[in-house]
């Protein structure tokens, strides 16, 4: 593990006000926040997204979640929220940051009734977290695939649409991709400096339009309201909300069944 260069992971962590991070991860977040100083709210909106998608898809009988680009356990995880309305709800969680495992052996603990595992998987190695999920999750009953924050870190020359596709494709009818993804669209300037920065570090930020964010739920039927700013996403009382901090917030974030 390299800590002298910043991961997403746990650039996230600290935008969270978490404490398993390291300077450069700090170093790098403090520079976006030059660029944007609501880069925690949007993380914080982020979060919020992925809470109210996974209690959602719980409350309308999902009982298997395999979610990809977890990064570090922040509590309450996916597996605490799903398990919450689904005591009986089997969750895998997977990263690529060697720091995450540390972590997930302490807070992924889930209910008797259930089950949560964690994987060291890529989402540019699909085989490899599918090949670790089917050991725990019934691939003959629908899942949940979460990609939440993720996919904005993967080029189009590391075939980001393909990466998902070969993923849905192995799960059964009935299945959901859950997403969010960042954009430029609103913050045009910000992004563009924000990527070279970046880049500059050794991070890919692959910052993709609504339609291009779209593209990733070709052949699903979309929940309602579609592809939306994440926080427009069946918002419930509490959340962190945009408006309140200075603007949209710069993401858009969706639900779909695969038919």
């Amino acid at each position: 593990m390299d800590t002298s260069k910043p991961h997403p992971a746990r650039m996230y962590d600290w935008y969270l006000d978490g404490k398993d991070n390291y300077p450069a991860d700090e170093a790098m977040g403090r520079q976006m926040l030059t660029l944007d100083p609501r880069v925690p709210v949007m993380a914080r909106v982020n979060r919020a997204f992925m809470h109210r998608a996974s209690r959602w898809l719980a409350a309308h009988g999902t009982r298997r979640f395999l979610d990809v680009g977890t990064g570090i356990p922040t509590e309450p995880d996916l597996h605490q929220v799903a398990q919450e309305v689904r005591p009986d709800a089997r969750v895998v969680s997977c990263d690529n940051d060697p720091l995450v495992p540390a972590h997930a052996a302490a807070l992924l603990r889930g209910t008797p009734e259930g089950r949560t595992e964690y994987l060291q998987a890529d989402v540019r190695d699909p085989d490899a977290a599918l090949e670790g999920a089917r050991k725990v999750l019934d691939f003959d009953r629908p899942i949940a695939l979460s990609l939440v924050a993720l996919l904005h870190f993967v080029s189009d020359e590391d075939g980001a649409h393909d990466l998902v596709r070969r993923l849905l494709d192995a799960l059964p009818s009935g299945s959901h991709l859950v997403m969010t993804h960042a954009t430029a669209d609103f913050t045009p300037e910000q992004s563009r400096a924000a990527t070279e920065q970046l880049r500059a570090a050794g991070v890919t930020l692959a910052l993709r339009s609504r339609e291009e964010s779209t593209r990733f739920f070709t052949g699903l039927d979309l929940v309602e309201p579609g592809v939306e700013v994440p926080h427009l996403w069946h918002p419930e009382p509490g959340d962190p909300v945009a408006g309140q901090e200075g603007g949209v917030i710069p993401g858009y974030g969706a639900v779909a069944r695969k038919p």
